[in-house]
């Protein structure tokens, strides 16, 4: 009854007759008989599940938010003396707090500042702790449940916005063909031969997929024409 071993993550707080006489551990610690209490307390971190909550956000959208946190004992006396259970108290703040943080903050900002708001929380929670011998080391928003119909209408305004940037760069892609449309056109129009070329080079493209007639009518006049109008300045030089 007076031997007691605490192990090197724990510590005991020990009671003479009812009053607190400092903390002890680790290893193997002796009580007076009768005299004596142990109560263990754990240094380690504790995983605390915050459950999942209904909660309306500042623009009135209801949702449900899970969240997780992790604290440990930093003063052993102070957790067992000044709180009956502080397991059950950090949960209970804990809902309280992300409750009233979430709140105050709109959807779009809440899925967009998520490690913010989780510092947040884990800074007001650590605040209301810190009496009791606790620390909160972090607090992770870790599922965030929105209605069906909020989902459809984020789903349409993401497509709406993919399309929107699809347009933009089509129409900027059109502005660029065109000026370089632009460019060659006005190359091949100081060198007339650049259109001769380019349209040997079409009838070698047309070629290769092994058509029997090719027909180009337009060049073919512009050539007689020249042709012609040759002739009638050789003729009219002699």
């Amino acid at each position: 009854m007076s031997l007691r071993i605490v192990k090197e993550y724990d510590r005991g707080v020990i009671f003479f007759l009812g009053k607190v006489t400092g903390v002890r551990g680790p290893g193997l610690i002796i009580l007076i008989p009768l005299l004596e209490r142990m109560t263990k307390v754990t240094l380690r971190t504790i995983t605390m599940n915050i459950p999942s909550q209904k909660i309306i956000t500042k623009d009135n959208v209801s949702i449900d938010i899970a969240a997780v946190a992790y604290y440990k004992i930093i003063d052993p006396q102070k957790s067992v003396v000044a709180i009956e259970d502080i397991t059950s108290a950090v949960n209970q703040i804990s809902q309280t707090t992300v409750r009233n943080v979430v709140g105050q903050f709109s959807l779009d900002q809440l899925l967009s500042n998520t490690i913010d708001i989780n510092l947040q929380i884990k800074n007001v929670i650590d605040t209301h702790t810190e009496p009791w011998g606790a620390e909160v080391t972090a607090v992770e928003i870790k599922d965030i449940t929105l209605p069906e119909n909020m989902q459809r209408a984020m789903a349409k305004e993401a497509e709406a916005e993919r399309e929107r940037r699809a347009k933009i760069v089509a129409a900027e892609g059109e502005f660029q063909a065109s000026v370089k449309l632009g460019e060659a056109a006005d190359i091949i129009a100081s060198h007339p031969v650049a259109l001769q070329l380019r349209t040997l080079q079409t009838m070698a493209e047309i070629a290769t997929e092994r058509n029997s007639t090719i027909i180009f009518p337009a060049q073919f006049m512009t050539t007689v024409q020249e042709a012609i109008s040759t002739i009638k300045q050789d003729s009219s030089s002699k």
